[in-house]
């Protein structure tokens, strides 16, 4: 039976609206992996010490039956595929996605950690993830991600820049 997950992407390289639209594409033929949901596209200031551009961050829901750290897999390979370069902690990046949630699912591993640790502190996460799922628990707090999203101060932190122009897939 599939299982509903939250995916963020982003990207601050070159054409980061197409790195995007090309990232959802990907993930949309996952096998037995339907989009189900896409958020606003938000330009956002990069997190950490590394001078570079503004992001584009969106989120995105899927129905898979893929497990977690399978679709985990292929979202890393995505990345990888839209040549993504892990030499610098919070650094530049043509395509980012990150698992935020599958399902109700608690999994702390080496590889995977659900619900992502970081979504509730992150602006750039929440503002899009309510967009799209305002009625979203989270499975550790018990708490509408709208709660912890009111909790933080996002004045200017995350501005709507418009929408993919990709339409929901029905192929699971």
């Amino acid at each position: 039976m599939p299982k509903r997950a939250y995916i963020a992407i982003g990207s601050n390289i070159e054409d980061r609206r197409a790195h995007l639209e090309s990232g959802i594409s990907a993930v949309a033929a996952f096998p037995n992996t339907c989009i189900t949901a896409i958020s606003s596209i938000y330009e956002t200031p990069p997190i950490g010490p590394v001078e570079q551009a503004d992001f584009l961050n969106g989120v995105f829901a899927v129905d898979t039956s893929l497990s977690p750290d399978a679709l985990l897999i292929s979202m890393l390979q995505t990345e990888k595929d839209h040549l993504r370069q892990r030499n610098l902690r919070w650094g530049p990046r043509t395509l980012d996605l990150d698992l935020l949630l599958y399902g109700e699912h608690i999994v702390e591993s080496a590889s995977l950690t659900l619900p992502h640790p970081h979504m509730n502190d992150r602006c750039f996460v929440l503002v899009p993830l309510c967009e799209i799922a305002p009625n979203q628990h989270h499975p550790l707090t018990g708490l509408a991600l709208a709660t912890h999203l009111a909790a933080l101060d996002c004045s200017g932190e995350t501005k709507a820049v418009g929408r993919l122009t990709l339409a929901p897939t029905d192929h699971v």
